[in-house]
């Protein structure tokens, strides 16, 4: 799969964006586990305008992850047009522009997903972002605003037509949030549209090796971008190219193996972002990384109440010695609301 110029390979795997989770430390852990191409959590094109220090912050961007894209939302032309040639001084290797991210209080003000209910607009935005920057510009969106709006297939048509070099489609509505299943039907239909020519993204409830596996076969699509099923998880990627590769599954990650992905996300956490930031924001991770062992409550608190370096990374040595013989299993991981882009 091609993105202009950008060869990522035969069926590659994306980091989704999401708030708050895929910051510089997180997908340094997905790149070590195989991930494609990743993506910087989404900036507010109002706050890149305003120069406000949480938006430029997470436009900075480390050679040995590339390629990485910057994704951006917001609902004025003007202003995502300037926000794009911002995010374009960073170096990223595609803009990304959000159509897609459902939440209330981006899509009521006619952001992310609320850009479903103004087509012309979401096709005159891309068009001009794509004349105002030098690298690629791709899309992510939803099948449509609700049931009843189902236009996914026009709309990847007018988006192609005003130079967009991919399309990243969730398989879901704005309506459903991420509620009940999503629909890859209609993916396959954009991919298998005899007018596309661009690669087309699936998204949307890949949690395991076989379902990736049957959205390449079955849909067609260029590549599968997964969110939600690497938090706690980013080893995903591995698996899958594993499954993908030999038909078996891989041997689950023991709880070593785990222990020193924690410590090292933990210290590219700190290194990136400083204390106590860089421990604050490795909390969920920390957690989900071993959920599933027997008899953890205490050590769980201790792992999420610390603000001390050394003490961390001792309490991770002795989840290595405690649970040496433990088989490890995955299990779903707390999930605490945010949401992919």
């Amino acid at each position: 799969m091609r993105i202009q110029s950008l060869d990522l390979g035969d069926r590659p795997l994306f980091l989704a964006p999401m708030e708050d989770v895929t910051d510089a430390s997180f997908r340094a852990v997905c790149k070590h586990f195989g991930a494609d191409m990743m993506y910087t959590e989404f900036v507010s094109s109002d706050g890149l305008i305003r120069d406000a220090a949480k938006s430029l912050r997470k436009l900075e961007i480390f050679p040995e992850e590339r390629p990485v894209g910057i994704q951006l939302y917001g609902h004025l032309l003007d202003a995502m047009v300037e926000s794009a040639r911002i995010a374009e001084s960073a170096g990223p290797d595609v803009i990304d522009i959000n159509y897609g991210c459902p939440v209330r209080k981006i899509a009521n003000r006619g952001a992310g997903a609320g850009m479903l209910q103004n087509v012309p607009l979401m096709v005159a935005m891309a068009k001009a972002i794509v004349e105002a920057v030098h690298v690629p510009v791709t899309v992510k969106t939803r099948l449509g605003w609700d049931d009843q709006s189902k236009n996914i297939v026009e709309i990847a048509e007018r988006l192609q037509d005003v130079g967009i070099s991919a399309l990243t489609i969730h398989g879901r509505t704005r309506a459903q949030l991420y509620t009940g299943e999503a629909d890859w039907t209609l993916i396959g239909c954009v991919k298998n549209n005899p007018r596309m020519h661009i690669p087309i993204i699936g998204n949307g409830d890949v949690r395991s090796p076989e379902r990736a596996l049957e959205c390449f076969e079955r849909y067609g699509v260029d590549g599968i971008m997964i969110g939600r099923a690497t938090y706690g998880r980013p080893w995903i990627f591995k698996e899958i190219k594993h499954f993908m590769q030999t038909g078996e599954h891989m041997a689950p990650l023991t709880v070593e193996e785990k222990v020193e992905l924690a410590r090292m996300h933990l210290q590219k956490s700190v290194a990136y972002k400083g204390l106590p930031v860089g421990i604050f924001e490795m909390r969920r991770h920390l957690s989900n990384y071993f959920k599933g062992l027997p008899h953890f409550r205490e050590t769980r608190i201790r792992l999420v109440t610390s603000l001390d370096v050394d003490e961390l990374l001792s309490i991770l040595d002795d989840i290595a010695v405690r649970y040496r013989d433990f088989e490890s299993v995955d299990a779903a991981p707390d999930w605490d609301g945010n949401t992919p882009a």
